[in-house]
């Protein structure tokens, strides 16, 4: 670690202790050249993929827009936040552990699919039909019946 105040490459821990919350690790470090004192902070920086989007481009991943558009299917429906924000999670997770630089909107919208269908029926169908542009109400009743065949299968 270089020192902030002379930019001398060798600098040594003095002391390090693990905050609170687990998630960082608070280091106090001496400059051997100028003898000041600083502290530094050493926290995990995980990369979401980006989405690559129907036309082609990409946008970095937002989980607050993941989230907006799960609560939007599920609004007015019983489910906690708590729940959605287990879903909004594990998605992430998801997505943190594929180790893709890259991931399609496509794939993004079955992960969300596949949350929705353990959450809440309704807001599964609500969500396939705008994903999946139903056009006509045959495309509700074939995504309904899927729904019904997958549902028997797993009893």
């Amino acid at each position: 670690m270089k020192c902030p105040f002379c930019s001398c490459p060798d600098t040594q821990v003095i002391d390090s202790r693990v905050s609170e919350e687990g998630d960082t690790i608070r280091r106090r470090r001496r400059c051997t050249a100028c003898d000041r004192r600083f502290t530094t902070y050493e926290r995990v920086d995980l990369m979401m993929p980006a989405v690559v989007k129907r036309n082609g481009t990409r946008a970095d991943f937002d989980p607050v827009k993941l989230r907006a558009s799960m609560a939007l299917a599920l609004r007015k429906r019983p489910v906690t936040a708590t729940a959605l924000d287990s879903a909004v999670a594990r998605i992430q997770e998801h997505l943190l552990t594929s180790g893709q630089r890259e991931i399609s909107s496509d794939a993004v919208g079955e992960l969300v699919m596949a949350e929705l269908r353990l959450l809440d029926q309704v807001a599964y169908v609500r969500f396939a039909s705008v994903y999946r542009s139903f056009g006509d109400i045959h495309e509700f009743v074939r995504a309904i019946e899927e729904f019904r065949v997958n549902d028997d299968a797993a009893k």
